[in-house]
């Protein structure tokens, strides 16, 4: 990778997510700072030798002076208002962000006049914990990053975001918005709901059920330890993929219970389940390396080949 194609990195906001990313880039070798709005989280990002601060506006005309790649990496309910900042001070940015869904924030992205220099991102990475200190570089390691693929999406702003990506370590999945939000619901966002699920069955079960806990109890509720606020922020606004999937997943379960009670057996529901977990587990990635960003119907190429399980591994 030359050194034109590291373009300065302006994160906006360094909780987990952004804070991890804006470790990893300054790690591997990308001039990057960030913008946070807690003046404690800011302070503990400057405190470890983060160039990371309060000042929203002035963080964005940093980036205007050095044609800066913007990444938006707070939660869905905060976007808005962080897109209305940046379309008003640095509208000529490439722009591209890492919250969990992608249509809500492309159409807010479009609203505000962003679209031309705008692809989608999203990490499929994260932990239970939040805030700067829970930030790692190495979050990323090997983890599948969705780099949309959407009609008008423009060939330098993608590289530029699938060069950050891989610099941090992941693969690049192609994915246009609606397909990944409708996926990304039945791995990311039904999980969240489901393990909330079990935690309130286990505690329903009192201080005898919870004594009795292990292994399966505690990786099925892992993530309901997010705070419940991310949570919501999370699913909420994947709310039509999420309600399909759950009435899916409503329909499995009572087709089990019905199967239990009148025939004593949950044959079906575990062998399906078996065999979905061991797809899952014998899943093979597959290179990507035939199609360029820019040659004619690449975004198309691209989608395909990511809805084939395709993955971008380098670029030139």
């Amino acid at each position: 990778m030359t050194p034109d194609q590291k373009a300065p990195v302006c994160v906006l906001g360094t909780g987990l997510i952004g804070g991890s990313l804006l470790r990893a880039a300054v790690g591997a070798g990308y001039d990057a700072w960030g913008y946070n709005r807690s003046e404690a989280g800011a302070q503990a990002a400057r405190a470890d030798g983060f160039d990371v601060t309060g000042d929203l506006l002035g963080v964005l005309n940093r980036a205007v002076d050095t044609d800066a790649l913007i990444v938006v990496a707070v939660p869905m309910p905060a976007v808005d208002h962080i897109l209305a900042e940046v379309a008003t001070f640095a509208p000529r940015c490439s722009l591209t962000d890492v919250v969990s869904v992608k249509a809500p924030v492309a159409e807010a992205v479009r609203r505000h006049g962003l679209a031309a220099r705008y692809v989608g991102g999203h990490p499929m990475a994260g932990t239970s914990e939040s805030g700067w200190a829970a930030t790692d570089p190495g979050l990323f390691r090997d983890a599948v990053w969705a780099v949309g693929v959407d009609e008008g999406t423009h060939p330098e702003p993608w590289l530029r975001v699938a060069r950050l990506a891989l610099a941090c370590d992941a693969v690049v999945t192609p994915v246009v918005a609606d397909e990944h939000d409708r996926a990304v619901a039945r791995i990311s966002h039904l999980p969240h709901v489901l393990a909330e699920a079990l935690a309130v069955a286990g505690a329903a079960g009192g201080d005898l059920a919870l004594g009795l806990a292990a292994g399966s109890f505690r990786d099925g509720t892992r993530v309901a330890a997010t705070a419940p606020d991310l949570v919501r922020a999370i699913c909420e606004p994947n709310a039509t993929a999420l309600l399909d999937v759950l009435e899916e997943t409503l329909t499995v379960l009572g087709a089990a219970r019905d199967s239990l009670r009148d025939e004593g057996t949950l044959v079906d529901l575990v062998e399906a389940g078996h065999d979905g977990r061991e797809r899952y587990a014998t899943a093979q990635r597959w290179e990507i390396t035939d199609i360029r960003p820019g040659d004619h119907n690449w975004r198309e190429a691209l989608r395909e080949a990511g809805q084939r399980g395709g993955v971008i591994t380098e670029l030139d």
